[in-house]
């Protein structure tokens, strides 16, 4: 049975409604799943599968982010169950968003280089969940955009800039970096949320979130058709990993 549409599905509806103008994505002519957004040949929706996890997640994504076919926050919808995603606005920030950071169900974790922090702002490596006050799940927010546009929408969103903040050691972010062989894929979003489940003490769920950013960025690029035959590895790697991934979540 195919999964409901999440979050992202929804406002990625809604960003679509508001635009006077096709999104000129690259590959604009490729057919895509309006789902998914990747070419139907290569739709990935038959395997997404939602995981048993503690958390949630808050996307606040930059205006044009939710309509590119590349952005990986939609990644995280995929799987995590209560994710919730909104366009950012400097000045007039979604009341919802506000409540969710006050609701009494969460405990929210800006997930952001520590460099960033504000004077005083909590800067934590890993969430003890043993710590959390009782009844409260983590809520790990990401910034969603371009990397200029994730410090612009930090600096500009002083509602942020006193939640504690969940950052990752340099070199853990550059091995990310360096798996990917696309530019457009480098540390996605979608991967600083598997560094982030693991920080909260469910590395087997980050482990299926990477696998299925693999799947992604791989049945991307076989829609833009422009690798040499043997640079390409068969599907079934990246199906037979994310499947192993699965099992792995099941039993942990």
């Amino acid at each position: 049975m195919a999964l409901a549409p999440h979050a992202v599905h929804r406002l990625y509806a809604y960003r679509k409604s508001l635009s006077t103008k096709p999104f000129g994505a690259r590959g604009k002519k490729l057919i895509r799943c309006h789902l998914c957004l990747l070419g139907e040949q290569f739709c990935t929706c038959a395997l997404r599968r939602q995981l048993q996890t503690q958390a949630s997640f808050l996307l606040v994504m930059y205006n044009d982010e939710v309509l590119k076919p590349t952005n990986s926050g939609r990644l995280i919808a995929d799987l995590i169950p209560d994710t919730h995603a909104f366009l950012w606005n400097r000045t007039e920030p979604h009341p919802e968003l506000l409540s969710l950071l006050k609701s009494d169900d969460y405990q929210p974790f800006l997930v952001f280089p520590s460099q960033y922090a504000d004077n005083g702002q909590v800067v934590l490596k890993q969430v003890p969940m043993e710590s959390l006050p009782v009844g409260k799940r983590p809520l790990l927010i990401m910034l969603d955009g371009s990397w200029r546009e994730a410090i612009k929408m930090f600096r500009k969103s002083p509602y942020l800039q006193d939640i504690p903040m969940l950052s990752f050691d340099p070199d853990t972010l550059a091995t990310y970096a360096l798996r990917k062989g696309s530019h457009d894929f480098q540390l996605g979003t979608a991967e600083v949320a598997s560094l982030a489940l693991a920080a909260i003490g469910e590395e087997a769920n980050g482990k299926v979130l990477s696998a299925w950013f693999d799947l992604f960025v791989e049945s991307s690029l076989l829609g833009r058709n422009r690798r040499c035959s043997e640079d390409i590895l068969p599907i079934d790697t990246f199906t037979d990993a994310l499947e192993a991934a699965y099992s792995e979540a099941l039993l942990s």
